[in-house]
Parts: structure tokens; C-alpha cells; sequence
């Protein structure tokens, strides 16, 4: 079988990479000292591995940053139930979902037939080295993940491609619909596609794709996210009755906005306790400064009596944190928010019970946050006086706080037994793929 032609602009797409392949070097360095790279696994991101593949079959599961990686962990575990001797090599873009995921496979026991990588970056060379040493039997993505020269390496060498929870937004799908055919062969190139809404899954059609289904998405059908119990019976110890809310995965521009809000709410309830969960735990000394010097859960330090906000800047902590607290703001979706905005996955809250609110900057999670909405489990708050009024409320009527966590845990369990459908689909590609 002869390999396919992409056509001139992925040639161009490929020349480019390399050209820039030193720069790359350079950049990777310094994200290195930037505490955005791992010393001594730099040479992943160019390819290079030293360990040996696995005998039997291997799938490549890709996910980018640390929401897509936490979707993937339900599917892991399917997929080894399934089928006891397959061997998954799991990657991801970020340091975050790294440390998430290391830690997540041992947890859950999966880390001797897991193994996680850091993705090579889209330079041809790097990323044919990669595939050449891995040789997978099915390579599947997670929702954006469309880096050219990977999908045209697999293609060349005859890999099965899947896309999961695959969104394309009206505006992405606009812009890619522009590029003619580049965009029919790009998506084209998946054997199969599993798209987290109708809507995406109607895009992504007119975009060239030729197998698509939506079966729900992944995100819903997430596990509740992990939790020390004693860590968390002895928080629940220290604060008592007070009063608390979270600010979870803020990013920079929201905290003062958030530490405005506390210093209003305080007023009328003196011992509130005002919890920042930042959603890069990196700038946790910076936000403890300028809100007076607030004690940092990185750094040790528990919240008193006398301290009114508290800066939980740990990674993978947040089950522990919603398990704490009834009342959640979803960040990344205020105006004030540094660009781009858009939110973050308001069903991890929902699955343990929290009552939700979210800024006007939602769009990466609409139709979660207009299902949620619907079902009166979150409100949409469409500045910072909105949310202090919400939280009050919150706070003063405990029947509404009460209704609002009970609607989102029924919500939250929409997509039961859809890990379970999506391996046995991949496998099915994998035999499929041998026929």
C-alpha cells in the first residue's frame, strides 16, 4: 500500500518544524529552568528513549495538560480490565499532568502496565523516532491534541488514529473550514472519532471526518477525583462549623478580585474562611503576598482562627479541597481573568456534591455549564458583585445550597459506562488494524 499524500502545505508544516528544531532545543532549556521541563527527561521531547518496548500490544494514549489526562484515567482502567496483557504508553504536554498522572497510576494500581511519557514535539524527525522505537498498535488523542506531523507519521506508517472527547468549538471550526482540504485531510486521517457533544460531532463531519460518534463525554464520566481521608478528617477537625467557599483553579487577575470579595463578605460573616486553589500552584507565593501575606498550604501552613483566606496551592488536591467545602467558584471566567478565559471542568465539583458558580468566560465548558444551569445545580455570575451575592446567599440559605448540590450530583452521573463502551471500541480498532 502506498502512503498517503497530505499535499504542500503539511511539506511546508514539516520544513518549518525542522528549521526550527534548534530553536526548540533553546526553548526546551529554558522551560527546564523555568521549572516547566524535568532534568534528565528532556530527551523525550525530541523522541529519544532508552527503555524497551514492551512485547504484545501497545496503545499510545496523548493528553495534553492535566483536565484531559484526569478524563483519561476511567478509560485506563477499562482498557486493562478488558485486556489483561495490553500495555498502554500514556503522554502528556505538561509537568502538572505528569506529576498528576504518576501519581494517579500508583493510586489506582496501574502503574505496572501504564507508563507515562513526555510527548515529543512536532518536529518530524523527533516525533519518527518516537513512533519508530514505540511502534504502537493504535494511537488515540484527546479532544484537541491535532499536531500535523504526528498524524502524518502515524498515517505513513499505517497506525490506526482515534480523536477522544474531541471538541471543535463554532469559531474553530469556522477557521479550520478556511483551509479546504488541508482540513479534510487532517481529519480524514482518523480511523474514528468519539466527540464530546452532537455539536462537535456535526463540525467536525463538515470538517472531513469520516467515522464520528458521540457517546458522551469523558469528562462526565470521570471518577470522583482523589482524596487523602485522613488529611481531610483532620482539616475538617480544624475548622469546625465555620464558614468556607473555594475559588478553585483561579488564574492571574482573578485572586484580587477574589480577595475584594472576602473583605466584603467578612463583614457580615467575621469567621469566614476564604479558600484560593490557583490552577498553576507555581504562583502561590505571589498570590499569598498580595493578599496580606495569607498562609500557604505549599508551604505548611494551615488556616487560623485569625486567618481569613488561605492559598491551597498544591497539586492534585482538589478532591480533598471540595470534599471540604459546599460552595465553589470555577476560575479562569472572569472578566478581570489574564486572556484567554474559558473556564474549567465544572463536573468535578458536581460529582462530590458542591453548589457551583462560574463567571461569564465559560465557553470551553458550554454545554456542561448550560446542562448544569438547566438543572439549577450552577449559576452563572456575570461579575464580581454576582458572585459575592451568590456566596452570601449561599452562606445564609442552606435549604438553596442544599438543592443546588443535590441537582448537581444527579447531573454528574450522566455518562455511566461510557469508559467501558470507548475500549472496547479502540480494541476493536487495534484487531481491526491486524485483519
Amino acid at each position: 500500500m502506498s502512503a498517503p499524500r497530505f499535499g504542500l502545505p503539511f511539506a511546508l508544516w514539516a520544513g518549518a518544524a525542522s528549521v526550527a528544531a534548534p530553536g526548540l532545543r533553546l526553548l526546551l532549556r529554558r522551560r527546564l529552568r523555568r521549572g516547566k521541563e524535568i532534568a534528565g527527561r528532556i530527551a523525550e521531547r525530541t523522541g529519544v528513549e532508552r527503555s524497551p518496548r514492551p512485547d504484545g500490544t501497545l496503545l499510545w494514549l496523548h493528553a495534553a495538560s492535566v483536565g484531559e489526562t484526569l478524563s483519561l484515567f476511567p478509560l485506563l482502567g477499562a482498557l486493562c480490565r478488558i485486556d489483561p496483557d495490553l500495555h498502554i504508553l500514556l503522554t502528556t504536554g505538561t509537568v502538572n499532568a505528569q506529576r498528576l498522572a504518576v501519581r494517579r497510576l500508583a493510586e489506582e494500581g496501574l502503574d505496572a502496565r501504564v507508563r507515562h511519557r513526555f510527548v515529543p514535539l512536532d518536529v518530524p524527525r523527533w516525533i519518527g523516532r518516537f513512533l519508530d522505537h514505540w511502534r504502537p498498535d493504535l494511537v488515540a488523542l484527546v479532544e484537541s491534541e491535532l499536531w500535523p506531523n504526528l498524524i502524518v507519521g502515524c498515517a505513513r506508517r499505517a497506525i490506526p488514529l482515534a480523536l477522544l472527547n474531541a471538541r471543535m468549538s463554532d469559531r474553530s471550526a469556522k477557521a479550520w473550514g478556511m483551509t479546504g482540504f488541508v482540513a479534510r485531510r487532517l481529519f480524514g486521517a482518523f480511523a474514528w472519532i468519539t466527540a464530546r457533544s452532537p455539536q462537535d460531532a456535526e463540525r467536525l463531519r463538515a470538517l472531513g471526518a469520516i467515522d464520528v460518534e458521540h457517546d458522551g463525554d469523558l469528562k462526565q464520566a470521570a471518577s470522583a477525583l482523589p482524596v487523602d481521608e485522613t488529611e481531610l478528617d483532620r482539616l475538617r477537625a480544624l475548622l469546625g462549623d465555620r464558614a468556607v467557599w473555594l475559588a478553585a483553579s483561579t488564574h492571574e487577575g482573578e485572586e484580587a478580585r477574589i480577595g475584594a470579595i472576602h473583605q466584603s463578605l467578612v463583614s457580615r460573616h467575621p469567621t469566614l474562611l476564604t479558600m484560593v486553589a490557583p490552577r498553576h500552584p507555581e504562583r502561590g507565593a505571589d498570590i499569598a503576598a498580595a493578599l496580606g501575606d495569607a498562609p500557604r498550604r505549599a508551604a505548611g501552613q494551615d488556616p487560623d482562627p485569625g486567618c481569613g483566606i488561605w492559598i491551597c496551592d498544591t497539586l492534585g488536591e482538589l478532591g480533598l479541597l471540595y470534599r471540604l467545602v459546599g460552595i465553589v467558584f470555577i476560575g479562569n471566567s472572569l472578566e478581570a481573568v489574564k486572556p484567554p478565559g474559558g473556564g474549567h471542568n465544572p463536573l468535578e465539583p458536581a460529582r462530590l456534591g458542591c453548589a457551583m458558580a462560574i463567571g461569564p468566560l465559560s465557553q470551553n465548558f458550554n454545554e456542561d455549564v448550560t446542562r448544569l444551569q438547566a438543572a439549577a445545580a450552577l449559576v452563572t455570575t456575570t461579575d464580581e458583585a454576582g458572585l459575592e451575592a451568590w456566596v452570601d446567599r449561599m452562606l445564609t440559605q442552606p435549604e438553596e445550597l442544599q438543592a443546588m448540590a443535590d441537582a448537581a450530583l444527579e447531573q454528574a452521573g450522566a455518562s455511566n459506562g461510557l469508559p467501558e463502551r470507548l475500549a472496547h471500541r479502540l480494541l476493536g480498532l487495534v484487531a481491526d488494524g491486524r485483519a
